[in-house]
């Protein structure tokens, strides 16, 4: 697969919220963003396998969508077609790193939707600005893993380099 060598992880975490407040919802823009900011040359079909995910998987409230986009979003690059491929452990690895980041860094030590909701009116959308800075901490993270793992440049090191 071809990667795009230099990117910005704060773009791509931006770029995510601006996708969610547009239109898509959270597992959608974490796959938007980093499809198209990663320049990968797959289908836009993978955007529409994230849809069933919004608000802890088909309003379930169960696993914050956002997540679950970004595992998807970590299988494009990690994840195995062939059964017996190794390179499952690898994308193993890779999600649970971001499950546990996620768990430690959003405030509510949860990845539960009905938990990182709960003081929220869902019908109101009293809960989007929350759910919109969530999805661009996941779109972030997963870029930075990518970034990492794959010896890329985050642009955005550069520039603070730079100043």
């Amino acid at each position: 697969m071809n990667i795009k060598h230099e990117v910005s992880v704060k773009k791509i975490g931006e770029e995510a919220e601006e996708l969610f407040r547009g239109g898509f919802f959270c597992s959608e823009a974490v796959m938007s963003s980093i499809r198209s900011n990663f320049e990968l040359d797959i289908p836009e079909e993978v955007i529409a396998m994230a849809s069933g995910f919004p608000v802890g998987i088909g309003r379930s409230k169960c696993l914050c969508g956002a997540v679950s986009g970004g595992v998807m979003a970590l299988g494009l690059f990690f994840g195995r077609t062939k059964q017996g491929d190794p390179k499952v452990e690898k994308n193993l690895e890779v999600a649970k790193e971001l499950h546990d980041w996620f768990k430690d860094n959003n405030g509510k030590n949860a990845l539960c939707c009905r938990i990182l909701t709960k003081e929220f009116d869902m019908g109101a959308g009293e809960h989007k600005e929350q759910c919109i800075k969530l999805t661009g901490m996941i779109a972030g993270k997963v870029a930075e893993i990518v970034v990492r793992e794959f010896g890329l440049t985050n642009v955005d090191e550069l520039q603070l380099a730079g100043e």
